[in-house]
């Protein structure tokens, strides 16, 4: 599993023009799936980015959690994570799961971070051609791979 995590001010997910997520401060996730991975790794990074202290304390230093300060988790399906570049330049998506593979596990992901949260995790709708807005914060901008765990 690989994510993506932007902590923003804001950030939405649009699809045919129409907002069907959207959060205030927080953190946007952007979620990638292969074949291998399992629950494990769906508790894993559901645990890490609950936990990840990236947002300010009173002095400024990135010391707070998600949960310590409050704010909300945006989660969008992206199985263009895994694309591979290593041949031309067209990318391949093999590693990436298949729908009926993926959708599952981004689903169990969301439930997960849902509860670790305490509240609704909005989404994106899942296989749709989504239009992601978002105002990065910092930039603070993370890439973490479940199996690669750095």
């Amino acid at each position: 599993m690989r994510v993506v995590v932007q902590r923003v001010r804001a950030a939405s997910v649009a699809v045919d023009g129409d907002i069907v997520g959207k959060i205030g401060t927080g953190l946007l996730v952007l979620a990638g799936f292969e074949e291998a991975d399992s629950e494990t790794d769906l508790d894993w990074m559901a645990g890490k980015i609950i936990r990840l202290r990236l947002f300010a304390d009173e002095n400024g230093v990135m010391n707070r959690s998600v949960l310590d300060a409050g704010s909300e988790v945006l989660a969008v399906s992206q199985f263009t994570l895994y694309a591979s570049v290593k041949k031309g330049n067209r990318p391949s998506w093999s590693r990436a799961a298949r729908g009926e593979v993926s959708q599952p596990l981004f689903e169990r992901f969301v439930t997960k971070l849902s509860a670790a949260l305490g509240k609704a995790v909005p989404t994106g709708v899942f296989g749709a051609d989504m239009q992601v807005s978002l105002i990065n914060d910092g930039p603070v901008t993370l890439t973490i791979d479940s199996k690669a765990p750095e």
